[in-house]
């Protein structure tokens, strides 16, 4: 957790880790997925790396006005949801032992759809809406 709280700390987030006992607050799918308030993400031990950093993407790729009223739901539309999916993949590689081949099996694994069939011929084939979303806001 200590990698992943450095990880977001370095984009101006905050990691809230909460106890395995608690439900994690603000959770838009429930525990053990991530939730979000703010500039906050909440995660507990048993939070996949994926739920993590895809809530923390979001965030990233939001507006202040929307960071201000944010809790739980993150919204967005299809442009930003596509770039959040990219900005993970690619904040995947920060993450030891994880990186961008777990985090595509990850996405896959847990149910995220793309046309091609899979999270990484999407990231490899068919992403660059999302990479050029990104580039404009200067996320990547």
């Amino acid at each position: 957790m200590e990698v992943l709280a450095a990880l977001l700390a370095q984009q101006g987030l905050q990691l809230a880790v909460v106890p395995q006992a608690v439900d994690i607050p603000h959770s838009y799918w429930g525990a053990p997925e991530a939730g979000l308030l703010g500039t906050t993400v909440f995660a507990r031990a048993d939070t996949p790396v994926h739920s993590l950093l895809h809530e923390a993407c979001h965030v990233l790729c939001m507006d202040e006005s929307r960071r201000a009223q944010l809790d739980q739901d993150a919204g967005g539309d299809f442009a930003e949801e596509d770039a959040v999916l990219y900005l993970q993949v690619l904040l995947a590689d920060a993450v030891p032992g994880c990186g961008r081949e777990r985090m595509c099996a990850d996405m896959d694994a847990w149910g995220y759809t793309f046309r091609l069939g899979s999270a990484a011929r999407w990231f490899a084939e068919d992403a660059a809406e999302a990479c050029a979303w990104l580039q404009q806001r200067q996320l990547a």
